[in-house]
């Protein structure tokens, strides 16, 4: 874990137990964030809770935006983020009496994502640029069969977004045909049932789909780790302070670096940190 300065960087959704999480009651934690780092999240909570019956953990996938703001806001006890929190959120939390404690859980590859029947193998960082900003249109230009390409990207509050943003597009602005959905599962349906289509997605989430080699190089957990795939990232849990060694809080933030913990992470399609 890191404190982050201001020059730093079958679940139930939260309800009103993250009131009482908050005020004190330390068999309590509330999780908000990311549907990425979700899968991961929720697996944590269930074994966590399997082992230590007394403990209640509630996890909702509203996005890393949101998670950051729940963290700020003392709506919960975890923000869990694709990406890392931005200077302006750090900013308001200390505005706010809140000290972003930031923890790496695991590590991601981004994922490329069409239709199995498409034909296309590999696109580069510009050739991904330049269909998302409309400048390449149709498949025929990149090899594949003669059809408008369909653009599906994650929703603005994403921390996916934003990842693919800043190692994708260098800030440039989609093209207003692009379709936004909530989540990297609408991503990946979306995908799966159209056989034109194009996405972008967390590595955990390509089943049923075609996940391209981007720059010639496949996402696997060594290309990720090197970070020789272009599109790697790292997921993130952040804490308001340091939680209290022997805590819940803690071991729930800290599982990443059990065993079992790493298992999880491996099991749910992600990689473990090195």
């Amino acid at each position: 874990m890191r404190i982050i300065s201001k020059m730093g960087a079958g679940l139930a959704a939260v309800t009103m137990t993250a009131g009482i999480a908050l005020a004190g009651n330390a068999n309590q934690i509330v999780v908000d964030g990311s549907t990425t780092v979700g899968p991961v999240a929720k697996a944590f909570a269930e074994y966590y809770m399997g082992k230590h019956p007394g403990v209640n953990i509630t996890v909702s996938e509203s996005g890393s935006g949101n998670g950051a703001k729940s963290l700020i806001n003392a709506a919960c006890d975890v923000a869990t983020m694709s990406r890392a929190m931005k200077n302006s959120e750090v900013k308001a939390a200390q505005d706010a009496g809140v000290l972003p404690i930031e923890k790496v859980v695991a590590m991601d590859g981004l994922s490329v994502i069409v239709h199995p029947s498409n034909p296309v193998a590999n696109l580069t960082l510009a050739q991904i640029r330049d269909i998302y900003t409309g400048k390449i249109a149709n498949w025929k230009d990149l090899g594949g069969p003669d059809q408008a390409i369909v653009i599906i990207s994650r929703d603005t509050n994403s921390g996916t977004y934003e990842s693919f943003q800043t190692l994708v597009m260098n800030q440039a602005k989609l093209t207003g045909k692009a379709e936004y959905v909530g989540s990297n599962g609408a991503v990946r349906q979306r995908v799966m049932s159209t056989p034109a289509a194009i996405g972008y997605v967390g590595l955990a989430f390509t089943e049923g789909v075609k996940a391209l080699q981007v720059n010639g190089v496949e996402a696997t957990p060594e290309t990720v780790t090197a970070k020789t795939y272009p599109i790697s990232r790292a997921l993130y849990m952040y804490t308001n302070g340091r939680p209290k060694e022997g805590t819940p809080l803690f071991d729930f933030v800290n599982f990443c670096d059990t065993p079992e913990g790493m298992k999880i992470i491996q099991d749910t399609g992600f990689v473990v940190k090195k």
